[in-house]
């Protein structure tokens, strides 16, 4: 069975009441809830934490275990050298998400320390980037 864990970085538990205009009014609760009835053959999990280093002990735990990772780093994305490597180090495949696009956004935005070290990066589409990401990785699995 193929099995994915989405790994949501800091801030991410609020979405659908942060910033609305930026991500929406949706709870990630309700869209994992959806996300999981769309696919029901497959094993979709989630991971969500402010803190640094608990996502780079998910994502090391994740590798060997599963299919794929889907990794909203959120602010980490621009910032954490250690995020980067723990991705480097793992063998899973790991797709980089995130609901807006970070080079439409603040210039100190537009840098992901990720970016080089993923399978590849969707952003832009909403809650939508990661049913996208799903996609690429049950692709990639057959």
């Amino acid at each position: 069975m193929t099995s994915i864990l989405i790994i949501n970085g800091p801030n991410l538990n609020l979405t659908g009441r942060r910033e609305t205009g930026i991500y929406g009014t949706t709870s990630f609760e309700d869209f994992l809830e959806a996300l999981r009835a769309r696919y029901p053959d497959l094993s979709i999990d989630l991971f969500q934490s402010n803190v640094e280093g608990e996502l780079i002990d998910a994502l090391q735990a994740a590798d060997g275990r599963r299919t794929g990772v889907i990794l909203n780093a959120g602010g980490y994305t621009h910032t954490s050298v250690a995020i980067r490597d723990a991705v480097a180090a793992v063998g899973v495949p790991v797709i980089e998400v995130h609901m807006s696009s970070i080079l439409a956004r603040e210039e100190f935005r537009h840098t992901s320390l990720l970016a080089g070290v993923c399978r590849g990066t969707i952003m832009g589409f909403g809650m939508e980037s990661y049913r996208l990401a799903v996609e690429a990785l049950i692709q990639r699995a057959e």
